[in-house]
């Protein structure tokens, strides 16, 4: 029974600090409407400024912890007011997520700029000496984390219930339009929701940072933890991200105390799974009820530039003599960089299709990517398969799970599709993890052979090179066919409005399943691909970072362009193999990308090239795509 009760209360204290992190997204989606993925890194930021004071300045812990919650909270309003205010009036929900995702990647560059990829540890408030209730044994940050998260879900509602000021932000929540009407400052009113999180955000990592190693990617880790644990408990309900997050420590403490520390995550993600697709809501739905009127369900002009076919042939012709000539020009470095990005471009490819043409978002994009490099790797490694059925199976198995996927989140769109999407990828990532007599755990799959076909060894970066390059103009030419035809054209109307496109005879349900298929299927070979080339394969190369990257990727190069994404790719891969001494900023640099491009240039830098570019035929606006 003190085993249990013991378990309990490292639930309680694990979900606490969810539930710090779960209130910071709720309140800004409350307010918003948008999920602010950034939330994580506030809570890094805030961390590490209290150990920079506190370890290596001296200052007390008190004093620290007051001056990180000030600085934090100023950065949140900056960033607030140049990049998330004024995207709410320009940009549809899903890439205001994609900004909020490169405001997080900004800090993670930030962070590893300033303090490097080390892990620090802050040391706890009141001594490591644990305390004794009975037989129980409490640890002291525990109550720390415990009693802050009260008083801040405590004067959040009061706030929020008693005052005028939450009076206003509830009936931004409810109503902007309205709001606005009666002299509600909406956007003062917006920003001071985004400050407000970023300062919850950097109280939940100084307190949370004595029971965690603080990196880098902390803050992606902790934006990834918060986010699921509002999407169990209800992303517009304060009562549900306290549910969620109290629900998801418990069931990871249950886990890894009964079945396995490494399997205890993936429980958690089919847990949030089960969630998405039977209360996408939450378990505990709001009591705030937004009209129709409000942002979410605007509409706005969805751009598809595209070449006219002749100018495609003569450019795409002119590019394929270009890249045949790389393997003599460049040396082996850039020329593994080009393949690395050739690679990657297989899958953004796929990705395109489902999100620039179906509008699907797709968060764990790099889950097929691991599904199919794994399945593939084992095959050849242990089973002694050839290359190709052993690829082939590796698309098999993705296009099964896709299938399984799409099907169960058919009725999802817009933020609970990407939910689901993320779920999945995190899912891949666990089991890889976990099943380490197959996959090699986290140390990942070493002595994977060059690529064999039929005798023919593709064993060196040219002969590597200029395969990929075969895949890539095969697939590329097919796929940009299926646009231009009658899939194409149904997965836009899809896009726009599927309830109308059903009405003039589209099957929408089978052209989101085989938009989704066709891109886990591109996916799963270039993971593969990626295996033979690197010969190893780890979780870190094909995890829910990478996923995050495609993403990048696709929205820095143009969505609905095909061929835009491999500029984003070329970018993210390609400059940092150029550019070594400044590759510590490579991180920096991406996530004001991603952001830059989502905000200012929403076409992505190809897509606004070619609509600068008098040869191109550039399309009037085709359709209305409803917000996320």
């Amino acid at each position: 029974m003190n085993t249990l009760v013991q378990i309990v209360l490292g639930g309680v204290l694990q979900g606490s600090i969810y539930a710090l992190l779960a209130l910071g997204f709720s309140l800004v989606f409350r307010v918003t409407g948008v999920i602010n993925l950034a939330q994580g890194g506030f809570c890094t930021l805030g961390a590490l400024l209290v150990y920079s004071m506190h370890v290596d300045w001296g200052m007390a812990t008190l004093p620290s912890a007051l001056i990180a919650m000030l600085v934090t909270t100023l950065l949140a309003a900056v960033v607030g007011r140049v990049a998330f205010v004024p995207g709410l009036s320009r940009l549809t929900n899903s890439n205001m997520l994609m900004m909020t995702a490169g405001v997080l990647t900004m800090f993670e560059g930030l962070v590893l700029v300033v303090w490097g990829s080390q892990p620090y540890a802050l040391p706890p408030f009141s001594g490591e000496r644990p305390w004794k209730l009975g037989s129980i044994l409490i640890q002291p940050q525990g109550v720390w984390v415990i009693g802050v998260a009260g008083i801040i879900i405590v004067a959040l509602g009061w706030m929020l219930m008693r005052t005028r000021l939450g009076q206003s932000l509830r009936a931004c929540a409810e109503n902007p339009m309205a709001a606005r009407l009666v002299g509600v400052n909406v956007p003062r009113l917006q920003l001071f929701a985004f400050a407000l999180a970023g300062a919850i955000g950097a109280v939940a990592g100084i307190v949370v940072a004595p029971a965690i190693a603080l990196e880098f990617d902390t803050g992606r880790l902790l934006t990834i933890s918060g986010f699921i644990a509002v999407a169990i408990g209800g992303i517009a309900s304060f009562p549900g991200a306290i549910a969620g997050g109290l629900l998801l420590g418990l069931v990871n403490q249950l886990g890894t105390a009964y079945v396995s520390s490494l399997f205890s995550a993936a429980l958690s993600l089919g847990l949030l799974l089960i969630v998405l697709i039977f209360r996408p809501a939450g378990l505990i739905r709001s009591g705030v009820v937004r009209r129709a009127d409000v942002r979410e369900e605007a509409r706005v002009w969805a751009h598809v530039t595209r070449i006219s076919s002749s100018n495609a042939w003569r450019w795409g012709g002119l590019a394929v003599l270009l890249a045949l000539s790389a393997p003599f020009v460049l040396d082996d470095g850039l020329l593994g960089a080009l393949i690395i990005t050739l690679i990657l471009f297989l899958t953004l490819i796929g990705q395109d299709m489902l999100m620039g043409y179906a509008g699907q978002i797709s968060l764990g994009q790099a889950g097929f990517m691991a599904l199919g490099g794994y399945t593939s790797s084992y095959l050849i490694t242990a089973q002694d398969w050839n290359a190709v059925p052993a690829i082939l199976a590796g698309m098999a198995s993705s296009l099964v799970a896709s299938l399984v996927l799409a099907a169960v989140t058919l009725r999802l769109r817009g933020l609970y599709m990407a939910l689901a999407t993320m779920a999945f990828g995190l899912l891949v990532d666990s089991c890889t993890v976990g099943f380490d007599d197959i996959t090699g755990g986290p140390s990942g799959m070493v002595g994977i052979p060059s690529l064999s076909v039929q005798g023919f060894d593709f064993d060196t970066p040219a002969r590597m090179y200029f395969l990929v390059l075969a895949l890539v103009v095969l697939v590329l030419i097919s796929v940009a066919g299926a646009m231009r035809a009658g899939f194409g054209r149904a997965l836009l109307a899809i896009r726009t409005d599927p309830l109308a496109a059903a009405a003039l005879g589209v099957n929408v349900v089978g052209c989101k399943m085989a938009a989704f298929a066709i891109s886990a299927l591109l996916a799963s070979l270039s993971g593969s691909l990626y295996a033979f080339h690197f010969h190893f394969l780890s979780p870190e190369m094909v995890g829910a970072p990478r996923s995050l990257e495609l993403v990048s990727m696709l929205i820095i190069g143009g969505e609905g362009t095909l061929i835009g994404p491999l500029f984003g790719a070329a970018l993210i891969t390609i400059l940092p193999t150029l550019f070594q001494p400044l590759a510590i900023f490579k991180t920096l640099a991406s996530g004001a990308l991603l952001a830059g491009c989502a905000l200012y240039l929403p076409q992505g830098i190809f897509g606004t090239l070619l609509r600068l570019v008098p040869q191109t035929k550039g399309r009037k606006p085709m359709a209305r795509e409803q917000a996320a």
